[in-house]
C-alpha cells in the first residue's frame, strides 16, 4: 500500500523550511564579515567598494556550476542584489539612470542588477548621468550602450583623467530571452583597484573613416561600437581585447590610412558569459 501524501509533502514543505532558515542564517553570516570588512577599511582609509573583476569572477563560477530547473536569470538576480546590498551597506551610493528612450527597459535593469535598496535616479540622457556621476561621491550610472538619442560621441566625455569611467557591460550572463537584456553600461569615477580589464574601451579620434578601417582593427582584435561627427574629424569608441598593447588600435587605423589618430581609454569590462545553451544543462 502507497505511503499517504499529506505526511510526504508536509516533509518536504518541512525540509524547505530548514533550507530556507539556513539560506537566511549565511546571509547573517555574511554581514557579519561585511562588518569586519569595514573595520579594516576604515582603519586604511577607506577606498571604493566597488570590485568589477571579483563580482565577474564570482558570476563565472555561478554559472558554472549552475544546474536544474530554477532558471540562471533568477539566481544572477539574487546574486546581484546581494551583492550590491552589502556595497551600499559598506558604502552607500546611488544609480543614476538615463531615461531618455523610456523608463521600463533601463529600470528593470537596474532594479535587476541593484536591487530596490539601493536608491535610482533618472536622468534625460547619457550625458546628464555622466554629470552626476562625477560630481557624486561615488555612485554609479547606467545607460544604453549608444548613449542616448541625439547623444552623438558621448564617450568623450570619460576622456579626462578625473571623469567617470566604465567599469561594467551588463547583463553580465547573456541569454536571447534574459529578463533584463537590454545593453547597458555601468559608470562610475576612477578605480584605483579591482577594474575587470578583459575588454578595453577607446576614445579614438582621426580624419575620416577609411575603407579598410574595420579590417585593420580586426587583425588586433578591436571592433567599433560608436562612431560620430566630431569637430572637423571623426570619434570612434573603439572596444579591444586588455592583453593587447595600449597603441594597438591607433596603430592598426594608420594602417589602414587613418591621419591623426589619437585614441584615451575610456574604461573596461569584464568578458560575458554566453548562456543560451544552459537550458540543455537543466534537469
Amino acid at each position: 500500500m502507497s505511503e499517504p501524501l499529506k505526511p510526504i509533502l508536509a516533509d518536504l514543505r518541512a525540509e524547505i523550511d530548514r533550507i530556507d532558515a539556513e539560506m537566511h542564517a549565511l546571509l547573517f553570516e555574511r554581514g557579519r564579515v561585511i562588518d569586519r570588512l569595514i573595520e579594516i577599511k576604515t582603519r586604511q582609509g577607506g577606498g571604493s567598494a566597488f570590485r568589477p573583476a571579483r563580482e565577474a569572477s564570482m558570476m563565472r563560477a555561478i554559472v558554472k556550476r549552475h544546474r536544474g530547473r530554477l532558471p540562471v536569470d533568477t539566481v544572477e538576480s539574487i546574486w546581484r542584489v546581494i551583492i550590491s546590498t552589502f556595497t551600499y551597506i559598506q558604502a552607500p551610493y546611488s544609480v543614476h539612470i538615463d531615461v531618455s528612450r523610456g523608463d521600463a527597459a533601463i529600470r528593470d535593469s537596474a532594479r535587476f542588477h541593484f536591487g530596490f535598496t539601493v536608491p535610482c535616479v533618472p536622468h534625460l540622457g547619457s550625458g546628464a548621468v555622466i554629470g552626476a556621476v562625477g560630481a557624486s561621491d561615488g555612485d554609479l550610472g547606467m545607460f544604453a550602450l549608444d548613449g542616448s538619442p541625439g547623444a552623438g560621441a558621448w564617450w568623450t566625455q570619460l576622456v579626462p583623467s578625473e571623469a567617470p569611467k566604465v567599469i561594467a557591460r551588463l547583463p553580465f550572463v547573456e541569454r536571447a530571452d534574459h529578463p533584463a537584456g537590454m545593453p547597458v553600461f555601468v559608470i562610475s569615477k576612477p578605480l584605483a583597484d579591482g577594474a575587470a580589464r578583459d575588454v578595453v574601451l577607446e576614445s579614438v579620434t582621426l580624419d575620416r573613416w577609411r575603407p579598410d578601417a574595420s579590417d585593420a582593427l580586426r587583425t588586433v582584435g578591436a571592433e567599433v561600437i560608436g562612431s560620430a561627427a566630431d569637430g572637423m574629424g571623426l570619434s570612434l569608441l573603439v572596444a579591444r581585447p586588455g592583453g593587447i598593447a595600449a597603441d594597438a588600435v591607433s596603430a592598426a587605423l594608420r594602417s589602414a590610412g587613418g591621419a591623426d589618430v589619437r585614441g584615451s581609454e575610456v574604461g573596461a569590462h569584464a568578458d560575458r558569459i554566453d548562456a543560451s545553451a544552459l537550458r540543455e544543462r537543466a534537469i
